[in-house]
This record gives C-alpha cells, structure tokens and sequence, in this order.
C-alpha cells in the first residue's frame, strides 16, 4: 500500500489558492468573488439539485461521485487561472487532449505526492465524457452559482459592452438543463432560489474580520476547505459512502446558522459565560424560522443533522456515521492555513500570530485523526 496521501500539505494548499483567483475582475464588483467561494457555493447547489432528483425522481446518485468529480473541477480550474468562461470552454472544446495533459502536469507538480488512486481518477475524469446525471448537476450547479454572481454585478455593469450578450448566454446555458427538477423550480419557485441565495451570503463574511489579512477568505469558502479536507480524509481512511456524504456535507454547511447570527469568535464564546449555550439555543431558532420554510419538509432532518452538534462523532440509525471530531480539526487546519499563509505574505497582526500558534498547538496536540502533523511540517515548507 502507498505511503501517499490523497490529504496532504501540498494538497491543502492547492485549494486554499483558489481563494486568490479573482471572478468577474473584468467588471464592476460590489464584492470581491474569487474561485474558492464560487466553487463552495456550486458544491451547495449541487446539494440542492441532487436532493431535488432523489425526492421528486426517485433517482439514485453516486454522491462521492458529485463531491469527487466537484474537486477534479475545482482542480482543472485553478490551473487554467481566470480565462472567461467562453474562452475556458472553447480551449477545452478544441483542445482538449493537449489541457488535459497540461493539467496533470501542472497537479503532479503542485502535488507531487498525490494518492496514485486519487491522481488516475482525476485522470479519467478529465478525459471522461462527463455525461452521467451526477456530472449534469455539477454543471448545472456551476451556471447557477454563476448567475448568482452575474446578479451581484449586473446593475453596476449596465452601461458595459457585451453585458446583455453575457445575461443572455447564461440564460440559454441553463436552459439547457431544464430536465433537472432543481434547474425548473428556481425559475418557478422564488423559495428554492432563496434557499441557493441565503447560502451565497456567507460570501460576503469575511474571516478573521477584524484582522487584515491575505487572501481575505470567507466563511463560505472556508466551509469547502473544511469540506474538502475531511472528504480527502475519508478517501485516505477507506471510508464507506455514507460516512463520506455525511461528514462532506456536515463540513460544508457546518457554518450555515452563520448567515443569520454572523460569526462569534471563539475568545468570546470561551470566555463570556453561558454565552456558547445561548447563541446555540438561538442558532436552532432561527434555522427553524429562517432556513426551514425555503426547503422542503422532507429535507428538515438532515439539515438539522448537519447544522446542529456537526463537531460530534455519531453513528445515527437513520443517517449513518459521521465523525465530527476529524471535521473539527480540519475547521482548526483551515483556520490555520489562512492565518499562517496571510503572516507569510506579509500581512500580519497580533491577532493572526497568537491565532496561528494557538492552532498550531491545538493541531499538534489532537490532529492524528487527519495527520496534522505532517500536513504542518509541509505547509511550512510550502509557506517559507
């Protein structure tokens, strides 16, 4: 068996990269969209669209095949940096052979110790067809997270050549998956896009918010690095499917009960008393009142499954297992990526340099379950 790691520091960093790849930096921005939060916010969506199919279809999905196949995107498109979508498209439609080398050259010098498992999926992902349902939804996902942006944009850019070509354009490509329930009801029920909308509001939260700090990443697009280290976790410890969607999907909406409260940082939950227990008490609340009634009933207990308690390890009879504890050291190595890698690029404050050696600790001491140790040892190699 290969001592390789399909979770490791080069890999992690991969990711977080993606947060200082800029969207739409062409045009007028009210908010700053980089591709980490685009791609968290279509990995939700295709949540969305998934449970669409299963309750309304009956259809039976390969999840890990979604969240896997979302990440071998995600790859692709941190390697092809920020070309607009048209020019993305028509290179992988006409040269798709000599990309698709160019891409795994470029992972397997980024990731040199990459999982030899994890490494041949990517590669038959990208020379696959990608016409299964589980692939439909990805792309699917990806033009409504796309249209959630342009939405953000829009006003601002009226008077810009080409604008109305691109509303236009966006249209026309989600026209095209109108077979997937989820695609019709967002045009017809103004609830499931304010379901879609709600989640996209964590892109405006910034992390560490009263630290300045590069890249400035967001509580969203912090949920997928959370998301994606605990799914890559899982590859690494044979995990079976189940467990697999539950802890990728409790990462990646842990901080969902957020967009309502707004952030809390630890310090001050620790340290005013009782104040954990309250803001938890009033969380639920406003997830029943807020969240609930944009989502269909059937979906309520697994959004409570996720969102409430999503750092304790449970093996539920009607869910199946999950273990928190590991998506609670990811949390903690997320949060230290961006506080480390911000102190290396020379932003620096108080703050982030008690914050880093206080989750360096934290990681040192109780992060075996994901192989912190290594991860750190490499992440300062990387981040020298």
């Amino acid at each position: 068996m290969s001592g390789k790691k399909a979770l490791n520091g080069d890999m992690l960093y991969l990711i977080f990269d993606t947060a200082n790849m800029h969207r739409w930096n062409d045009h007028l921005r009210t908010i700053d969209l980089t591709e980490l939060d685009k791609q968290a916010h279509k990995a939700a969506i295709a949540w969305v669209l998934g449970k669409y199919e299963e309750t309304e279809t009956g259809a039976k999905l390969e999840w890990v095949k979604i969240i896997e196949h979302s990440l071998f995107s995600l790859i692709q498109r941190s390697v092809m940096t920020d070309l607009k979508p048209q020019v993305f498209h028509r290179i992988l439609s006409e040269r798709s052979e000599e990309v698709n080398k160019y891409v795994l050259r470029c992972f397997d010098e980024n990731v040199p110790d990459a999982d030899p498992k994890f490494r041949s999926r990517l590669e038959a992902y990208l020379h696959s067809d990608k016409d299964s349902k589980e692939d439909d939804i990805i792309r699917a996902a990806h033009y409504l997270a796309t249209k959630w942006e342009f939405k953000t944009i829009y006003d601002a850019n009226r008077f810009m050549y080409g604008i109305e070509n691109t509303k236009k354009e966006l249209e026309e490509q989600l026209q095209q998956h109108q077979d997937l329930v989820g695609v019709r009801k967002q045009a017809d029920d103004k609830s499931t896009f304010d379901f879609i909308d709600l989640i996209g509001q964590l892109r405006f939260q910034q992390r560490w918010a009263r630290s300045p700090r590069v890249p400035g990443t967001t509580v969203l697009g912090h949920s997928l690095m959370v998301a994606d280290m605990i799914f890559l976790n899982d590859i690494d410890r044979n995990a079976g499917s189940k467990q697999i969607y539950n802890n990728f999907y409790t990462a990646l909406f842990h901080d969902l009960p957020e967009v309502l409260t707004k952030d809390v940082i630890s310090p001050i939950k620790a340290n005013v008393d009782g104040l954990a227990h309250l803001l938890e008490s009033y969380e639920k609340e406003l997830v029943q009142s807020k969240i609930m009634p944009l989502i269909p009933s059937s979906w309520h207990d697994e959004i409570e499954f996720m969102v409430y308690d999503p750092f304790t390890d449970v093996d539920d009879g009607r869910f199946g297992k999950r273990t928190g504890r590991d998506i609670k050291t990811c949390d903690i190595m997320a949060a230290y990526i961006e506080a480390k890698a911000s102190i290396c690029y020379g932003i620096s404050s108080k703050a982030l340099r008690d914050g880093e050696a206080e989750l360096r600790k934290k990681l040192e001491s109780n992060g075996s379950g994901i192989g912190a140790k290594e991860i750190i040892e490499r992440l300062d190699v990387i981040l020298t």
